[in-house]
């Protein structure tokens, strides 16, 4: 595999000086940039009223934002909570179910009924029939 002979070469007086010219137009670039935006002519009252309905919108913007925010966590929480109640009430209805299925079997209602005094029948149900004359 080829190295890179390029890095290790050292850099000529010339390049070195046009690299230092370089960073240094970018740093007086920079500085200069600042010192505008800190400078009076930004800052000053009739600059300042210029601004006033600008600030008033990002203002109203930042108001919505934060509504909308506390909006949406109420409706998470909202949702969460119907949720938990949701799973409860199933549980319960399975519960009842399950329940309800148990006192309905033949053994349980006989064990209910016997304390009435009704008994099973243990004969099989006769059949009744009618016989219809003609007139």
């Amino acid at each position: 595999m080829a190295r890179n002979e390029y890095k290790r070469q050292p850099l000529s007086e010339e390049q070195q000086a046009e690299l230092q010219e370089t960073v240094e137009e970018k740093a007086d670039a920079t500085h200069n940039f600042f010192r505008s935006l800190v400078s009076s002519e930004h800052f000053s009252s009739s600059a300042f009223v210029g601004y006033i309905p600008f600030i008033a919108f990002v203002g109203l913007l930042t108001i919505i934002y934060i509504a909308n925010r506390h909006y949406a966590e109420r409706t998470v929480r909202q949702i969460d909570h119907l949720g938990k109640e949701v799973k409860e009430m199933n549980w319960d209805y399975k519960s009842l179910s399950a329940e309800l299925m148990k006192l309905t079997t033949q053994s349980e209602i006989a064990k209910r009924v016997d304390s009435m005094g009704l008994k099973e029948r243990t004969a099989p149900p006769k059949k009744i029939v009618v016989l219809r004359t003609k007139e």
